[in-house]
């Protein structure tokens, strides 16, 4: 974690009786979220996005993927990324919006704790064994990456709307 986050309410796109909420409230939205929509970007330049599951942790989302897959071919062109969690309404709930690099995890005392995590969350279906730096689950095995936020986007729906930014140093 790179410690408080700058907090900026913007006005152009807030009710005027909006208020920033703290990053506390944000952090306590990632952690509760249960599906994230990741965006990594191809090679050739073009988007892909796709859901997951992610487990927030030591100030960062944590997200596991197929070593083989689009997003981790992607993710070893170019670290960027973007998740994406909220609710699929326009006039209520609260969106966030996680920029950051996805940083692979492979210590084994760290994927432990992380697995423990992802079992807690999500329960009995998402236990994964840890060997050799990757997680393991039934026949495959997958690498982890952790995102620590550099910027993050909330987005109030409803009373009132508000639009706050939160960016760390």
């Amino acid at each position: 974690m790179h410690g408080i986050p700058e907090t900026r309410l913007d006005p152009r796109y807030s009710d005027p009786a909006a208020t920033a909420p703290p990053w506390s409230e944000a952090e306590r939205r990632l952690a509760e979220a249960e599906l994230f929509w990741i965006s990594t970007v191809r090679p050739d330049g073009r988007p892909h996005v796709t859901p997951l599951p992610a487990v927030w942790s030591d100030g960062a989302l944590h997200f596991y993927t197929g070593p083989d897959e689009r997003k981790a071919r992607n993710l070893a062109a170019n670290p960027h990324v973007v998740l994406t969690t909220g609710t699929n309404t326009w006039d209520r709930g609260y969106d966030l919006v996680v920029e950051g690099e996805a940083v692979r995890v492979a210590d084994d005392a760290r994927l432990h704790a992380l697995a423990a995590a992802w079992e807690a969350k999500y329960g009995a279906f998402w236990h994964f064994e840890v060997r050799d730096g990757h997680f393991h689950h039934g026949p495959g095995h997958a690498v982890v990456f952790a995102v620590a936020p550099v910027t993050v986007f909330g987005f109030g729906k409803g009373e009132p709307f508000s639009q706050t930014r939160w960016r760390f140093a």
